[in-house]
């Protein structure tokens, strides 16, 4: 027998490869973080000696949810500014960002944010906000798997830097990066059209040039952002970012709500993926994205959750199943979007999104060990013999058990093994009293 670190078996495992495999009284065998074995639970287990077994009996055992947009940190303002306009949301979280944010803040916000991720099945983010090296010293401590990179607005930051001052900041922290692992992807994250010129556009995309660097914008997610792109650069949105260089394979366009014909076009030939996020766009009143006419245009899709100051909560399974169901009531012809396209754009189709399809999103062997073990054996969800629709359908993030991030496990029978979540509630309700009170951060 050969050794293994890490052996999940017994559950229904869902692999999320190319055909769709699905192996019923399955194994999945993890060794250096790596699936080294997938298939029935009884040649797995006759193949290989673990050094600590996860019980799957009962449950669905699938790829980890990357989650291709968020702000993460964005929790410390959740309930602050619901029921508005995009526009209305945007003027009030920038105010209290710039004027109470800083680096312990967002750590706090990340971890407890991540706490909330891993519970909800979780295991990679795409994560947009100040403060970046905060929010990965707390993901690398934790092990939960996170992208990001200095974030561009025309404003002063939380740190008082203009823009020319946070681009030197930005080539500094993208140079210490590159130093300390050359390997590791980069990030640039100019926030979109309307809070950049043309001109600050072209600049960070130089820098996301010379840095080898993959970048992250929002675009096109309400009408009243199409007026404000329109009054700053004539024009809308996605052509001016065209126009700028900001599209290309290496872009992740967050929202893409209000798209016409030329625009999913533009995407398309451009190779352009789009971080759908279907829940903050509904509660925002910003529309629903055209996501038929992005898939058949062969636009490469991801499910985000955006921040939970604007979508309440960071649940990837909120997303996958209106990500199924908004477009069948538009369309009103229910093979819009199955349950197994919803699943795979937040699981491989993610992966692929964020450059990290052949490392992550399916559980294959030579993949990195990232799954999530769900409870299938309660009332919302059994009996069903399809694992696509369980997960679009049934599956809730209370029903996840185990979280594994790069072969360790990060929760384990719903108790996290990395954070102690007591204390990090505990701070984020500290910190929340003395924002009230108008007291600065220890």
């Amino acid at each position: 027998m050969r050794p293994a670190d890490l052996l999940v078996t017994g559950g229904t495992v869902l692999t999320v490869d190319g055909p769709g495999t699905v192996v019923v009284d399955g194994a999945v065998a993890v060794r250096d973080g790596e699936i080294v074995a997938v298939g029935p639970a009884a040649e797995v287990a006759r193949e290989f000696e673990p050094a600590q077994t996860l019980d799957a009996t009962g449950c669905l055992v699938l790829p980890g949810l990357v989650n291709t947009h968020a702000h993460l940190a964005m929790n410390l303002f959740r309930g602050e500014a619901d029921d508005v306009s995009l526009e209305q949301f945007l003027e009030r979280l920038l105010a209290a960002e710039l004027a109470q944010l800083d680096a312990t803040s967002v750590a706090v916000g990340v971890e407890a944010a991540l706490a909330e991720s891993l519970r909800g099945g979780v295991t990679t983010a795409l994560d947009m906000y100040w403060y970046p090296e905060a929010a990965s010293e707390v993901a690398d401590r934790v092990g939960f798997r996170l992208l990001n990179g200095p974030s561009f607005m025309d404003v002063i930051d939380p740190d008082g830097r203009d823009f020319d001052a946070r681009m030197a900041w930005a080539e500094e922290l993208l140079t210490a990066r590159r130093d300390a692992d050359p390997a590791a992807p980069a990030w640039v994250m100019p926030h979109s059209a309307y809070m950049l010129s043309r001109d600050q556009l072209e600049r960070v995309m130089d820098l996301a040039v010379r840095f080898d660097a993959r970048v992250h914008v929002h675009a096109a997610e309400s009408p009243g952002e199409d007026d404000a792109v329109r009054a700053r650069h004539r024009g809308r949105p996605l052509p001016v970012l065209g126009l700028a260089g900001v599209l290309g394979p290496g872009t992740v366009v967050a929202h893409a709500v209000q798209l016409d014909d030329t625009d999913i076009e533009l995407l398309a030939a451009s190779g352009t993926a789009v971080a759908h996020c279907p829940v903050s766009n509904l509660n925002l009143g910003c529309g629903i994205a055209p996501l038929p006419e992005l898939l058949a245009a062969g636009v490469p899709v991801g499910i985000g959750t955006d921040g939970a100051a604007s979508a309440g909560a960071l649940d990837m399974f909120a997303g996958i199943r209106l990500a199924a169901l908004l477009h069948k009531g538009v369309t009103r012809d229910p093979r819009t979007v199955g349950a197994e396209r919803a699943v795979r754009m937040a699981t491989a189709g993610g992966a692929a999104v964020l450059g990290l399809g052949d490392r992550i999103g399916s559980l294959t062997v030579g993949r990195r060990a990232d799954l999530v073990v769900c409870d299938a054996d309660r009332p919302h969800v059994a009996p069903n013999t399809d694992p696509w629709s369980a997960v679009a359908y049934g599956l809730t993030a209370a029903d996840v058990r185990h979280t594994v991030v790069d072969g360790r496990v990060l929760l384990r029978d719903r108790v996290l093994t990395t954070i102690d979540e007591r204390a990090v509630l505990d701070e984020i309700t500290a910190l929340r009293r003395r924002r009230t009170a108008g007291e600065e951060t220890p």
